[in-house]
């Protein structure tokens, strides 16, 4: 029996990995999980699934949970805070680590179970684009396994030779083409940016995801934050790495060859392929997923990315080659805004100034453990907080003037 332990199984990535894990009962099954404030979902999911171990980041919280499956009849032990994240991660009979949770906040736990030489089933971008280096020499060290599920990361990994080493030029390989879908803007009109709701934001044309990474697709920052996760997965330079709008979500994404092929991995956009594929690794398994009817589509297009519409791929292409802290603050820089947006404290059209301006006053460092990486996180934050400060006073004073 294989054990999985899903850092994050409450959101899209998690829900998703207990449906194909409950598809193969006699193959693989969830012996830890973790939440953040979805306290009636890990319950339920608890019930369902009976791990050994649940984790929570709120004590009372936790220990609402440990009442309740007490009351049930069901013996999962229950934990809070880092320890508890930590202990998922690194629990002895969870053979892999699916690493789902969202933003900063995935970063510590990944790392540990990296270091605990887990195979990694890798949901969590902010473990590569926020320390690249430090967590692939944490892989390393511990002798992990290292699995894409992004679908487009994944799409390239199975587009790859079998047993890539890291070497491109090596494995007669010109270029990786990640391919995004344009999100739910593609045409809208630039002056109609500044209106757009969050409702508006997160309703994905083919993907159901949560709230912060659909704003991050539409934006695109979403695939300039796998640009940089592509760069230290498959050790590819910013120069080998392409961007292309596929609104389809069909192609998930392709690898050029020197002779002229280009090889790409095609399916429905369901993550219950890549997730299915990863948790089998090198096997195949059923996922769900519906099969592909290439005649009901009838159409794939691609278009190049505007950068005037989707100035964040640029962003995170100069992050990139820049090095350093740059795609440290990029990412928080990011996160901060995101939030904003989404309390309605920030226009979504102004997403990309706030990140643009933060890196730029980011002093070009280099970052060669966890803790500089969180310091720079940490300026990051702060430098948002006075952006938006700063230019919540000069639009009001504006509005103030023109009454």
């Amino acid at each position: 029996m294989h054990g999985v332990a899903i850092l994050g199984s409450t959101g899209s990535v998690g829900r998703n990995t207990l449906d194909v894990i409950a598809r193969h009962p006699d193959r693989f099954r969830a012996v830890a999980l973790s939440a953040h404030r979805q306290i009636d979902v890990l319950f339920e999911q608890c019930l369902a699934h009976r791990p050994d171990l649940a984790a929570v980041v709120d004590a009372d919280a936790a220990q609402r949970l440990r009442d309740r499956l007490v009351e049930a009849g069901v013996p999962t032990q229950v934990m809070s805070g880092p320890d508890g994240l930590e202990a998922v991660a690194t629990h002895d009979r969870a053979q892999s680590v699916m690493a789902a949770i969202v933003g900063a906040a995935g970063l510590r736990p990944t790392l540990a179970a990296a270091e605990a030489g887990k195979r990694i089933l890798l949901a969590n971008k902010e473990a590569l684009v926020m320390a690249g280096a430090v967590f692939m020499d944490a892989v390393r060290r511990g002798g992990a396994t290292l699995l894409p599920i992004d679908s487009e990361h994944n799409a390239v990994f199975q587009s790859l030779p079998r047993g890539y080493g890291g070497d491109l030029a090596g494995s007669g390989v010109r270029r990786i083409v990640l391919t995004a879908s344009g999100g739910p803007f593609r045409t809208l009109p630039l002056e109609r940016f500044a209106a757009v709701t969050p409702e508006q934001a997160c309703a994905h044309p083919n993907w159901v995801m949560g709230r912060k990474i659909s704003v991050d697709s539409a934006t695109m920052m979403n695939k300039g934050l796998e640009v940089i996760e592509a760069h230290w997965l498959f050790n590819a330079p910013p120069s080998a790495i392409e961007v292309v709008i596929h609104p389809q979500s069909v192609v998930h994404s392709m690898v050029e060859y020197v002779d002229g092929s280009v090889i790409a991995q095609l399916g429905n956009p369901d993550m219950r392929t890549p997730i299915a594929h990863a948790l089998a690794y090198p096997e195949r398994v059923e996922s769900g997923a519906a099969p592909l009817q290439l005649a009901a589509v009838a159409a794939l297009s691609f278009e190049a990315p505007d950068p005037a519409r989707f100035p964040c791929v640029g962003l995170a292409f100069r992050a990139l080659e820049q090095g350093g802290a740059a795609p440290v603050a990029l990412n928080a820089a990011n996160e901060v805004a995101v939030a904003r947006f989404l309390e309605g404290a920030l226009t979504f059209d102004r997403i990309p100034a706030l990140v643009e301006a933060v890196v730029a006053r980011t002093p070009t460092t280099a970052v060669h453990d966890l803790d500089a990486v969180f310091e720079v996180d940490a300026g990051a934050r702060r430098a948002a907080a006075a952006w938006l400060e700063k230019n919540n006073a000069v639009r009001g004073a504006a509005a103030r003037a023109g009454a």
